[in-house]
This record gives structure tokens, C-alpha cells and sequence, in this order.
């Protein structure tokens, strides 16, 4: 997050519309946010996105969306959407190089990442994600010049000078605290690429395990000197490690691999009081959630539907045990206004059941017409428990038929 957003989310509670703050009602949007997440009552729910596309936002552009509006940011504060505050320290790789292009062919460009991954992009059309042609962990070898270059456990280096001052400002905050707790599984397929960790786990474990355990062990050490620093009300890491068929590993492997460096972060993060602790994973993570759950990483996000995971059956399964953001499917604002009713009618009881804060389980598509989004907030809001003048004090909700 940018400085001057930062300060912004202090000052504003962090829930503005282009007309300024939005209406305030009982709560903060931090209080709100800590009894949503403990099943208590609230004035209204959590407005909360996913972001959006950058083809999406041009195609909101020619439908009526104001041109200032021009990133995922600015975008989600024009719809009123309420905004957390992150802290926390440097968890991942550093010492990026200067990025490449190798070779520019027509609408492909070969290009060489700061991190040494090289890869075929498509500069034209609709933007899509790379083709992978090479990574830079191949063996135990290039392991060590990884991690001697771009993988240092110079933890003093990595915790922020003013993080005591940080911490004390969001103290104050009226927006929710976030604690970033990085990644155990996906960063490591990052530098190593899919198929070649997917072969690693039997060829080579025990280097997977060795490079596991020197990521997981910086963020244990770092988190250890931010948290006394830090009043947060959720941490969030981030893995993408599953799909439609499941997770990259069984959760055997899983168990095996992650699990013991995972649980004594889980464990650090509530010893400093922290009780919301969920990962971004797309896909299906159905296999995954007892081994997060009995380790205390009780939320889930962002909940995908097409990729095999459901709000709705999550709820069911394990009751008040979990706690969900995201979950609503994003095909469905491709059915127009039915589907859009028909989806928020689908999840509206775990709405009402708490614990839940619902929004577009990805990035909207470009494929949504601008209207039909604006519906989408419209009625979600609705759901939410939000007044009519709240929605109405929402710009772009002004005027929708």
C-alpha cells in the first residue's frame, strides 16, 4: 500500500465515495469487521471486492465509468468499498535483478523476470498469463545461488525501522488490521514451476523440504519481531496452489512438507491475539481445509467457485468452525441481472448466519457489463443489510433502474 493510501485509511475509516465519506452508521468499518468475523451482530456487512481485470476496467471505461478511475484501488472506492490497513515486515525474496527482454517476435516478447524466471508473453489481445519457459531452482545447485541471492535471512534488514511507530498509528485506525504471514508452498512453486515440482516431490523431497524450511523459517523469525508491535485483527498469506482437480500435492505430502513450518506461524499469530488467519488459494482447497483448520487457520478465501470450492458447502460441513470471504461465483454476473440475483439469493443464509463476508470470488471479468456490475453492488449491498440512503450516497449506485 501507497503512503498517502495509508494515510488516507487512518484518517477516512476507509470507506469513501466520490461525494466523500460514506455514511458511518453504528460502527467503524474495524468494528464492524471484528463482530462480522466473530458471528455477532452488525449494523450492515462488510463491502468488500476482489478487484478487477485492467481489460474489464476499459470496458468499464466505454460504458460510464469515469475515466479517473483507472486502477483496482480507485475503482473499489468509487463502488464504496471498505479498505483494510496491512503491517508487518519484508517476508519474501530481494535483491531483484533488472528484468530482460530476450526477444521481441511480433506480439510475443520473450523476457527474462527480475528473479530469473523466463517466460513468453502476448503483448497484444486480452491479457493472459504467461508461458513459463524456465525457472531458476533446478537442482540443489542453483538452489543455493537462489537463496544466497535473492533469499537472505537478514532478518534484521526485513523488519521495517519504524514498525513500533507503525504499529502504534493503526492503534488508532477505524479500518481492520492486516498482518501479512507470506507463503509456504507457492513461492517455492514460483521459482521452481509447476511440472517441476510436481516431479521434485518424488525425485528430489528432501530439497523441496530444505527450501521450504528456509522461507518458512525468515517468516517465523520476522513475524516474531513485528507482532509485539502490532494490534492486528487478521493475517493473510497467499499460496495458489490448487485447481479445479485439487491441490498441487496430496494432502499426505502437504502434511509432510508444510504443516510443521506452518503451524508454529499459526501459532505465533493467535499467541498475539490475531483469531481471523486465512491464505489466498484459488481452485479447489476442499482437501486442504481440515489440515488449515486443525492447525488454526480457520478462514477461507477467496473461496472459488468454478475451481470447486463453495461457501455454501463449507458452512454446512463445518458449521461456525470456518470463516469465509469471498465465495460469490463470478460466472454468474455473466447470466446478467437473474444470475446475479439468483447467486446472492444462493448464499444469502450464510450471510445471515455471520462469519461471512461475501464478494466476486476473482477478479471481475471482462466480460461484465458495466450495469450488470453496478447491479451486482447494488443488490449485494442490499443483502448486506446496508440502508437505502448508504447505497444511495454510492455514486456510480445512483440512478441504476
Amino acid at each position: 500500500m501507497l503512503e498517502d493510501e495509508f494515510a488516507e485509511l487512518i484518517k477516512s475509516g476507509g470507506a469513501k465515495t466520490s461525494g466523500g465519506s460514506a455514511p458511518a452508521g453504528v460502527l467503524t468499518p474495524r468494528e464492524r469487521f471484528r463482530r462480522c468475523m466473530h458471528f455477532q451482530t452488525v449494523d450492515r456487512v462488510p463491502h468488500w471486492e476482489f478487484g478487477y481485470w485492467n481489460d474489464t476496467i476499459k470496458r468499464f471505461h466505454r460504458e460510464g465509468l469515469p475515466k479517473q478511475y483507472d486502477d483496482n484501488w480507485k475503482v473499489e472506492r468509487y463502488f464504496g468499498c471498505e479498505h483494510a490497513a496491512y503491517v508487518g515486515g519484508d517476508l519474501g525474496t530481494r535483491n531483484h535483478r533488472k528484468g530482460q527482454t530476450i526477444e521481441v517476435r511480433g506480439d510475443v516478447t520473450i523476457k527474462r523476470d527480475g528473479l530469473g524466471v523466463l517466460m513468453e508473453v502476448n503483448t497484444s489481445g486480452t491479457d493472459t498469463i504467461p508461458h513459463y519457459l524456465e525457472f531458476p531452482i533446478r537442482d540443489r545447485a542453483s538452489w543455493v545461488a537462489f537463496r544466497d541471492e535473492f533469499l537472505p535471512a537478514n532478518i534484521d534488514e526485513r523488519v521495517p525501522a519504524d514498525i513500533a511507530k507503525r504499529g502504534a498509528e493503526l492503534l488508532r485506525a477505524d479500518v481492520p488490521v492486516g498482518v501479512n504471514f507470506g507463503s509456504y508452498l507457492g513461492w517455492v512453486r514460483n521459482w521452481i514451476g509447476f511440472e517441476n515440482m510436481a516431479m521434485m516431490f518424488y525425485d528430489n523431497l528432501p530439497l523441496v523440504e530444505e527450501i521450504v524450511a528456509h522461507n518458512a523459517g525468515i517468516i517465523l523469525k520476522v513475524l516474531d519481531r513485528v507482532l509485539p508491535h502490532v494490534s492486528a485483527d487478521f493475517a493473510c498469506g497467499w499460496e495458489d496452489i490448487c485447481y479445479n482437480s485439487g491441490p498441487i500435492c496430496s494432502p499426505a505430502m502437504f502434511d509432510r512438507v508444510v504443516m510443521p513450518h506452518l503451524r508454529p506461524v499459526l501459532k505465533l499469530l493467535r499467541r498475539h491475539g490475531i483469531t481471523v488467519i486465512f491464505t489466498d488459494c484459488d481452485g479447489d482447497v476442499s482437501k486442504l481445509v481440515p489440515l488449515w483448520l486443525g492447525a488454526g487457520q480457520n478462514c477461507m478465501f477467496p473461496i472459488e467457485v468454478r475451481g470447486g470450492t463453495d461457501p455454501v458447502k463449507l458452512r454446512k460441513e463445518y458449521g461456525r468452525e470456518i470463516l469465509l470471504i469471498g465465495g460469490v461465483d463470478k460466472m454468474a454476473l455473466l447470466r446478467g441481472r437473474e444470475g446475479v440475483l439468483a447467486e446472492l439469493k444462493r448464499l444469502e443464509p450464510v450471510v445471515a448466519d455471520g462469519g461471512f463476508i461475501p464478494h466476486v470470488d476473482h477478479r471481475v471479468q471482462a466480460d461484465v457489463p458495466y450495469d450488470t456490475y453496478r447491479y451486482y453492488v447494488r443488490e449485494k449491498l442490499a443483502m448486506l443489510g446496508w440502508k437505502k440512503e448508504e447505497i444511495a450516497a454510492i455514486e456510480p449506485l445512483r440512478g441504476l433502474k
